[in-house]
Order: structure tokens, then C-alpha cells, then sequence
């Protein structure tokens, strides 16, 4: 993936990464009500955007997030 630009990008790297059928609708959604989801999968995600982005992301400020969005918002903010 040539990096995480949009949230459409986004939310093909998590269908790839950890096998979840998310859209753009669902990314809103609290990780609790989220189909699939199980918190070995925040870690996974870090690191798979980590690589998408070429940057460091906080984990601290990762696990505050309560939905996918907020996690989004993390790796795409300036």
C-alpha cells in the first residue's frame, strides 16, 4: 500500500490487515460493538499503519481511541 491518505485507505488497510469487513460507514463504531473485534487487533493495526505511513504512531494515544475513526485520525494528523 503506497500509504494511509484517506479513509477509504484506511479502511482497505484494516480489511487487509486483520481480515475485518469494515467500511467507511462503520469506522465510527466503538471497538465493543465492532464485528470481530478483539484487542490483539489494536496492535496489529499500529504496526501495519506504522509501515503504511512511515511514521511513528503513539501507542498511548493509540489505546485512548474508543472506534477505528479515532485511530485514523491519530495516523493521519499532522
Amino acid at each position: 500500500m503506497g500509504g494511509v491518505n484517506t479513509i477509504d485507505d484506511f479502511v482497505e488497510l484494516v480489511r487487509d490487515e486483520l481480515g475485518l469487513a469494515v467500511t467507511t460507514e462503520t469506522v465510527g463504531v466503538a471497538f465493543d460493538r465492532l464485528d470481530g473485534w478483539d484487542s490483539v487487533h489494536l496492535l496489529a493495526l499500529l504496526t501495519a499503519l506504522e509501515r503504511a505511513t512511515g511514521r511513528r504512531i503513539s501507542l498511548p494515544d493509540v489505546l485512548e481511541t474508543s472506534s477505528l475513526a479515532g485511530v485514523y485520525d491519530l495516523a493521519v494528523a499532522p
